[in-house]
């Protein structure tokens, strides 16, 4: 049996950036929705609310968008 190092090493490494990736996106969200509730109890105006709304659930899709390809990479 024979292992392909570098076959190996792309795998890992892809899959490293790509982790890396989504729980970034997602912790974005998070700190999003965060700011949203901050904003709203100091007071701030529907504009920056309806950003920090729009920009986490953006990243909050993405994260699904990913994770729904994943699953489609396995299956197919």
């Amino acid at each position: 049996m024979k292992i392909d190092w570098a076959a190996l090493a792309s795998v890992f490494g892809v899959s490293l950036v790509v982790t890396v990736a989504l729980v970034g996106l997602f912790t974005l969200g998070i700190i999003g929705l965060s700011k949203q509730a901050a904003t709203a109890s100091a007071g701030g105006s529907g504009g920056s609310l309806a950003l920090a709304r729009t920009g986490a659930y953006l990243c909050f899709g993405l994260c699904a968008a990913a994770v729904t390809y994943g699953i489609y990479l396995i299956v197919a």
